[in-house]
């Protein structure tokens, strides 16, 4: 499917989506897995066509809302007393996770950072310092609609350039490891 019909799709559905999940969510919780919905849909969608997109979307907008609650409800169940000794993750991180979470972290910053200006502004005002819709469009004196479109270009924006990234640096990758082998059979 063409994407900019992927994307009006979701933008047009986007409301219904709202009201269903306010039923399963937290209210502060809506948007993000409103744009979650939109993320995994569009992921799913490079892979292999979907055939009825609102169906696919209302679907994933339940399970991604019923994980969500399920996790709220399991965060504080669990006390620390519990623990014999902490899990790994939390007591340190491997130097290659840590080096690979700031790789990941700049190339998002460097995705932002290629997104035209109001596309741009929405897009961190909404993912990085976390303002409601709403409150970007008074910031930023825009509709909520729009608002609403600039954050799902922004995501889509900025998937492209990590996607193509991760492509590019693959095939690097696979470049070098084909120099070694070829300077292997030389010697």
């Amino acid at each position: 499917m063409d994407k900019k019909s992927f994307t009006e799709i979701f933008v047009s559905y986007s409301t219904n989506l709202k009201k269903y999940i306010s039923r399963i969510a937290h209210k502060e919780d809506i948007e993000d897995i409103v744009q979650e919905t939109f993320v995994k849909s569009y992921q799913a969608d490079l892979k292999k066509e979907i055939k009825y997109i609102r169906t696919y979307m209302l679907k994933t907008a339940k399970h991604l809302a019923i994980n969500h609650v399920n996790k709220w409800d399991n965060k504080f169940n669990d006390s620390i007393e519990d623990f014999d000794q902490l899990p790994v993750e939390l007591s340190s991180n491997s130097f290659d996770q840590e080096y690979e979470s700031k790789e990941r972290f700049l190339l998002f910053c460097r995705a932002t950072d290629a997104l035209s200006g109001s596309v741009k502004k929405c897009f961190i005002l909404k993912k990085v310092y976390g303002l409601s819709q709403k409150e970007i469009a008074e910031y930023l004196s825009l509709s909520e609609s729009t608002v609403e479109k600039h954050v799902a270009k922004g995501l889509l924006g900025t998937l492209k350039f990590m996607e193509q990234f991760d492509q590019d640096d693959g095939h690097k990758k696979a470049d070098v490891i084909k120099g070694r082998a070829k300077q292997r059979n030389v010697k």
